[in-house]
């Protein structure tokens, strides 16, 4: 991957800290500036950023709010936001106001670092995909689920079940309304994202 730059904007400093350190250990050839208040990131002289990394609860404003701040001063920069709050409200607002990506916290660190690097190498952001919490699939959904992600039809579902098609196609369309998902392909992929089967 060529030469990139990544601006991590976060007021907690041990978490700021932590993932700075795993992007200089996993991207060697990226330079990680950090800063702890949207005033502080936009008065640093370093590389322009390639990549913004962005909390929403920062101590001097709202990091969605401060968005548009960044890409006035960064035209060119992919700000993605990093936070704790994700609340259906926040991620849309987020998306609306420019950002290209939002990541939980929570999420798994392996992942976030492809997401930045798929980012950084010019790949397309994923689209949101908003989860009201909690997620509410009843046991069975979750089977369902899993077999659903295996490829299974409901004809096939039904008979590993041992239940009637008509009972698993309610299933599927419970797990496609909670996934907030169009066809069984989207419900597969958010599933796998969040962590729902492996």
């Amino acid at each position: 991957m060529p030469s990139s730059s990544i601006l991590l904007i976060d007021d907690h400093a041990l978490f700021r800290s932590s993932v700075a350190l795993m992007l200089e250990m996993r991207l060697p050839q990226t330079t990680v500036s950090e800063a702890s208040t949207l005033d502080e990131a936009l008065t640093q002289e370093s590389p322009p950023p390639d990549l913004i990394l962005l909390d929403v609860q920062l101590e001097d404003t709202n990091g969605l709010e401060g968005i548009a701040l960044l890409q006035e001063r960064w035209l060119l920069a992919k700000v993605v936001i990093l936070s704790a709050f994700d609340r259906d409200a926040v991620v849309c607002e987020a998306i609306q106001r420019g950002a290209v990506e939002f990541h939980a916290k929570t999420e798994c660190p392996e992942r976030l670092l492809q997401r930045i690097q798929a980012l950084l190498s010019g790949g397309h952001p994923e689209p949101a995909i908003l989860i009201t919490p909690p997620l509410s699939l009843t046991p069975r959904q979750r089977q369902v689920l899993r077999l659903l992600c295996q490829g299974l039809t409901n004809k096939e579902i039904a008979l590993q079940l041992r239940r009637s098609e008509h009972t698993v196609r309610s299933h599927v369309q419970a797990i496609l309304t909670s996934l907030q998902a169009s066809s069984r392909t989207e419900a597969a992929d958010a599933a796998r994202r969040l962590g729902l089967v492996l």
